[in-house]
Protein backbone atom coordinates (compact mmCIF):
# COMPACT_ATOMS: atom_id res chain seq x y z
CA UNK A 1 0.00 0.00 0.00
CA UNK A 2 1.10 3.71 -0.83
CA UNK A 3 2.36 5.40 2.26
CA UNK A 4 -0.02 8.12 3.79
CA UNK A 5 1.34 11.91 3.57
CA UNK A 6 -0.90 14.13 5.64
CA UNK A 7 -0.75 17.65 4.55
CA UNK A 8 -1.79 20.86 6.83
CA UNK A 9 -4.39 22.65 5.63
CA UNK A 10 -4.34 26.64 5.64
CA UNK A 11 -7.09 28.59 7.52
CA UNK A 12 -9.02 31.19 5.80
CA UNK A 13 -12.23 32.74 6.22
CA UNK A 14 -13.32 29.77 8.48
CA UNK A 15 -12.62 27.57 5.76
CA UNK A 16 -9.55 24.87 5.15
CA UNK A 17 -7.72 25.58 2.13
CA UNK A 18 -4.93 23.89 0.64
CA UNK A 19 -3.32 24.06 -3.13
CA UNK A 20 -3.82 21.46 -5.31
CA UNK A 21 -0.20 21.31 -6.33
CA UNK A 22 0.78 19.73 -2.84
CA UNK A 23 -1.80 16.64 -3.33
CA UNK A 24 -0.61 15.71 -7.21
CA UNK A 25 3.26 16.31 -6.33
CA UNK A 26 2.94 13.63 -3.42
CA UNK A 27 0.66 11.63 -5.77
CA UNK A 28 2.92 11.40 -8.76
CA UNK A 29 6.08 10.28 -6.04
CA UNK A 30 3.89 7.39 -5.11
CA UNK A 31 2.24 7.93 -1.75
CA UNK A 32 -1.09 8.82 -0.72
CA UNK A 33 -2.05 12.30 0.38
CA UNK A 34 -4.39 13.37 2.67
CA UNK A 35 -5.67 17.01 4.33
CA UNK A 36 -4.60 17.29 7.81
CA UNK A 37 -8.03 20.02 9.49
CA UNK A 38 -6.56 21.21 12.60
CA UNK A 39 -7.10 18.60 15.29
CA UNK A 40 -7.06 18.68 19.23
CA UNK A 41 -5.08 15.24 19.45
CA UNK A 42 -1.94 15.41 17.02
CA UNK A 43 -0.44 12.21 18.48
CA UNK A 44 -4.05 10.41 17.26
CA UNK A 45 -2.46 11.83 13.78
CA UNK A 46 0.78 11.32 14.10
CA UNK A 47 0.03 7.70 14.68
CA UNK A 48 -2.25 7.18 11.85
CA UNK A 49 0.04 8.96 9.31
CA UNK A 50 3.35 7.80 7.34
CA UNK A 51 4.87 11.29 6.64
CA UNK A 52 3.61 15.04 7.18
CA UNK A 53 4.35 17.77 5.17
CA UNK A 54 3.73 21.28 6.26
CA UNK A 55 2.96 23.35 3.32
CA UNK A 56 2.90 27.42 2.54
CA UNK A 57 1.26 29.78 3.73
CA UNK A 58 1.30 33.47 5.61
CA UNK A 59 3.83 34.44 8.54
CA UNK A 60 4.07 33.06 11.79
CA UNK A 61 3.03 34.87 14.69
CA UNK A 62 7.13 35.99 16.10
CA UNK A 63 5.90 34.87 19.63
CA UNK A 64 6.62 32.09 18.61
CA UNK A 65 10.32 32.61 18.68
CA UNK A 66 9.87 34.98 21.55
CA UNK A 67 9.68 37.91 19.77
CA UNK A 68 7.36 41.54 19.04
CA UNK A 69 5.78 42.30 16.06
CA UNK A 70 7.92 44.12 14.63
CA UNK A 71 7.08 44.72 11.12
CA UNK A 72 4.00 44.75 8.95
CA UNK A 73 2.89 40.52 8.51
CA UNK A 74 0.74 38.85 7.45
CA UNK A 75 -0.45 36.13 10.60
CA UNK A 76 -1.73 32.56 9.98
CA UNK A 77 -4.60 31.41 12.32
CA UNK A 78 -3.50 30.33 15.56
CA UNK A 79 -5.66 27.17 15.16
CA UNK A 80 -3.14 26.08 12.42
CA UNK A 81 -0.04 27.14 13.99
CA UNK A 82 -0.55 25.70 17.14
CA UNK A 83 -1.63 22.47 15.75
CA UNK A 84 1.30 21.59 13.31
CA UNK A 85 3.92 22.81 16.29
CA UNK A 86 2.32 19.41 18.12
CA UNK A 87 1.75 17.53 15.24
CA UNK A 88 5.62 18.24 14.25
CA UNK A 89 6.77 17.05 17.76
CA UNK A 90 4.63 13.91 17.53
CA UNK A 91 5.96 12.93 14.64
CA UNK A 92 9.85 13.57 15.48
CA UNK A 93 8.95 11.44 18.67
CA UNK A 94 7.84 8.99 15.98
CA UNK A 95 11.11 9.36 13.89
CA UNK A 96 8.83 9.51 10.91
CA UNK A 97 9.37 11.93 7.37
CA UNK A 98 8.80 15.92 7.91
CA UNK A 99 9.09 18.08 5.15
CA UNK A 100 8.37 21.98 5.29
CA UNK A 101 7.81 23.80 2.42
CA UNK A 102 8.34 27.90 2.56
CA UNK A 103 6.36 29.02 5.57
CA UNK A 104 6.41 25.47 6.76
CA UNK A 105 10.44 24.95 6.51
CA UNK A 106 10.15 28.17 8.87
CA UNK A 107 8.02 26.55 11.19
CA UNK A 108 10.13 23.64 11.53
CA UNK A 109 12.73 25.91 12.10
CA UNK A 110 11.51 27.50 15.13
CA UNK A 111 9.81 23.99 16.42
CA UNK A 112 13.83 22.84 17.07
CA UNK A 113 14.19 26.31 18.68
CA UNK A 114 15.17 28.48 16.01
CA UNK A 115 14.03 32.25 14.97
CA UNK A 116 12.83 34.21 11.85
CA UNK A 117 13.72 37.65 10.30
CA UNK A 118 10.15 39.30 10.14
CA UNK A 119 10.91 40.96 7.28
CA UNK A 120 13.81 40.33 4.90
CA UNK A 121 13.61 43.64 2.92
CA UNK A 122 13.98 45.83 6.57
CA UNK A 123 16.83 43.43 8.58
CA UNK A 124 18.54 42.91 5.28
CA UNK A 125 18.80 45.40 2.68
CA UNK A 126 21.18 44.42 0.54
CA UNK A 127 19.15 40.67 -0.06
CA UNK A 128 18.08 40.28 -3.30
CA UNK A 129 14.17 40.50 -4.10
CA UNK A 130 12.62 37.36 -2.61
CA UNK A 131 8.89 38.02 -2.54
CA UNK A 132 8.64 36.76 -6.35
CA UNK A 133 10.72 35.77 -9.32
CA UNK A 134 13.25 33.61 -9.27
CA UNK A 135 16.94 32.74 -8.44
CA UNK A 136 19.45 30.65 -7.64
CA UNK A 137 20.58 28.76 -4.79
CA UNK A 138 23.99 26.96 -4.09
CA UNK A 139 22.71 23.52 -2.04
CA UNK A 140 25.94 22.23 -0.21
CA UNK A 141 26.65 18.25 0.48
CA UNK A 142 23.76 16.86 2.54
CA UNK A 143 22.03 12.99 2.40
CA UNK A 144 19.18 14.08 1.15
CA UNK A 145 19.17 16.15 -2.49
CA UNK A 146 21.48 16.85 -4.73
CA UNK A 147 24.39 19.35 -4.62
CA UNK A 148 24.76 21.88 -7.28
CA UNK A 149 23.10 25.92 -8.12
CA UNK A 150 19.94 25.48 -9.17
CA UNK A 151 17.24 27.87 -9.79
CA UNK A 152 14.19 28.05 -7.96
CA UNK A 153 11.57 30.20 -7.89
CA UNK A 154 10.68 32.33 -4.60
CA UNK A 155 7.60 33.65 -2.77
CA UNK A 156 8.50 34.65 0.97
CA UNK A 157 9.30 38.12 2.44
CA UNK A 158 10.66 36.12 5.88
CA UNK A 159 13.56 33.29 6.19
CA UNK A 160 15.43 31.43 8.96
CA UNK A 161 17.52 34.00 10.80
CA UNK A 162 18.78 32.08 13.79
CA UNK A 163 18.98 27.96 13.16
CA UNK A 164 17.42 25.46 15.10
CA UNK A 165 18.87 22.79 17.05
CA UNK A 166 19.98 19.64 15.31
CA UNK A 167 19.39 21.39 12.37
CA UNK A 168 21.88 22.49 9.39
CA UNK A 169 21.76 24.96 6.54
CA UNK A 170 22.40 22.88 3.27
CA UNK A 171 21.08 25.79 0.57
CA UNK A 172 21.75 29.32 0.58
CA UNK A 173 20.66 32.04 -2.21
CA UNK A 174 23.61 34.50 -2.97
CA UNK A 175 22.62 37.16 -0.07
CA UNK A 176 23.27 34.73 2.61
CA UNK A 177 19.51 33.87 2.93
CA UNK A 178 19.38 29.85 4.56
CA UNK A 179 16.78 28.50 1.29
CA UNK A 180 16.77 24.92 2.87
CA UNK A 181 17.69 22.97 6.32
CA UNK A 182 17.98 19.21 6.93
CA UNK A 183 18.60 16.88 10.08
CA UNK A 184 21.76 14.32 9.51
CA UNK A 185 20.74 12.68 12.39
CA UNK A 186 16.78 11.78 11.82
CA UNK A 187 15.65 9.70 8.76
CA UNK A 188 13.98 12.67 6.33
CA UNK A 189 13.85 15.94 7.90
CA UNK A 190 13.58 18.74 5.60
CA UNK A 191 12.63 22.14 5.02
CA UNK A 192 12.95 23.87 1.29
CA UNK A 193 12.42 27.82 1.42
CA UNK A 194 11.26 27.58 -2.48
CA UNK A 195 7.87 25.83 -3.61
CA UNK A 196 9.08 22.28 -5.33
CA UNK A 197 5.35 21.09 -5.89
CA UNK A 198 4.91 24.16 -8.41
CA UNK A 199 8.22 23.13 -10.24
CA UNK A 200 8.66 20.13 -12.73
CA UNK A 201 12.81 19.73 -12.49
CA UNK A 202 15.10 17.29 -11.41
CA UNK A 203 15.35 18.86 -7.73
CA UNK A 204 11.76 19.08 -7.17
CA UNK A 205 10.87 15.65 -8.12
CA UNK A 206 14.20 14.12 -6.11
CA UNK A 207 12.44 16.26 -2.96
CA UNK A 208 8.82 14.43 -3.39
CA UNK A 209 10.38 10.88 -4.15
CA UNK A 210 12.97 10.88 -1.35
CA UNK A 211 10.24 12.03 0.98
CA UNK A 212 7.74 9.33 -0.28
CA UNK A 213 10.87 6.35 0.36
CA UNK A 214 11.11 7.60 3.39
CA UNK A 215 7.48 7.33 4.41
CA UNK A 216 7.59 3.85 2.73
CA UNK A 217 10.63 2.43 4.96
CA UNK A 218 9.56 3.83 8.27
CA UNK A 219 5.86 1.67 7.68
Amino acid sequence: MRPIIGITADIEDNRLKLNRDYAEAVENAGACPILLAPFRNAADIALRIDGILVSGGSDLHPSYYNEDVNYEIKIVEGDRSDFEFAIIHEIIKLRKPVLGICYGMQLINVAFGGSLYQDIRHQVPAAIEHREGYHTIKVGDNKLIDKGEFKVNSFHHQAVRVIGQRLNAIAFSADGIIEAVCSEDYPFLLGVQWHPERMQDRLSEKIFRVFAEAAIEGK
